[in-house]
């Protein structure tokens, strides 16, 4: 049940990563767009600092967090466990992704509070002559952590429930 439950996530992981991708490259043309009006017309584009920190940023900064959970690609100090024998590794494995679990939990915390805050005041930044609600972008911090937290409890029970596997040869470039 746990790796259906797994696999049932990858969609909205994926889903996650791809946003976050479009929103790289939309913010890239967002800048070099305002660089180029600012440079060539002397016309900026109004509230590209604002959109990019309030939106952009966040988005790309964020919503990627599940997959890199479920690829194992977050940082990660082999040097130590490679030296351990393989149940001890296991077993800090699970330590580590405990950790980072409840860390998860304090950070849905505090940034939903924050976001349940600055919803109730409807939130804007001043740009230029215009104001941006930058309310909704209080959300996505809290929801793509829920996202990672929901992945990394699963993950945690399928990996105590598995059991430690065998250890992978290394590569052949590490092995020569």
């Amino acid at each position: 049940m746990i790796e259906r439950l797994l696999r049932w996530l990858e969609w909205p992981i994926q889903l996650f990563l791809w946003v976050a991708l479009i929103a790289g490259f939309l913010m890239m043309l967002h800048v070099s767009a305002d660089v180029s009006g600012r440079y060539f017309f002397g016309r900026p584009i109004e509230g590209t600092t604002e959109i990019v920190s309030a939106y952009y940023m966040v988005i790309v900064a964020y919503l990627p967090w599940a997959y890199l959970a479920k690829n194992d690609t977050h940082i990660r100090v082999d040097i130590f466990t490679r030296l351990m024998p393989h149940g001890f590794a296991y077993w800090l494995d699970i330590a580590v992704k405990i950790v980072v679990a409840l860390y998860l939990y304090i950070f849905i915390y505090q940034t939903g509070s924050q976001a349940i805050n600055q919803t109730r005041i409807f939130e804007v930044w001043q740009a230029g002559t215009t104001f941006i609600p930058v309310w909704p972008s209080r959300w996505l911090p809290p929801i793509a952590a829920g996202l990672m937290l929901i992945y990394l409890v699963l993950k945690i029970l399928d990996d105590i429930l598995k059991g430690p596997r065998a250890q992978p040869a290394p590569p052949l470039e590490e092995a020569a």
